[in-house]
């Protein structure tokens, strides 16, 4: 599992950045928090297409933190929708 939150000051890019990992299958969290149950290999390519797509685009004042919890316990509290199923990518 990884939570990747991120802060990014220009709207389109934001916007930009949000649908990919939508398309990746990230489950959004909260505006800018999104969760990803995969595996090792998604997980990498979606951090290889932020390094090489996104890293270059982004000013001094963005910002992406990645969270890797391999077996961490999460809990969840609140009115918002969460999937909790596994997904599985080709």
């Amino acid at each position: 599992m990884i939570i990747i939150s991120y802060d990014i000051k220009d709207q389109k890019l934001r916007a930009k950045f949000s649908r990919f990992l939508m398309k990746s299958g990230c489950i959004r969290l909260q505006f800018s928090v999104y969760e990803l149950n995969n595996t090792n290999r998604a997980i990498d390519i979606i951090k290889e297409n932020i390094k090489s797509k996104y890293s270059k685009l982004f000013t001094p004042d963005d910002s992406v933190v990645i969270f890797t919890a391999p077996n961490a316990q999460v809990e969840k509290y609140g009115n918002a929708i969460h999937r909790d199923s596994d997904l599985l990518a080709f």
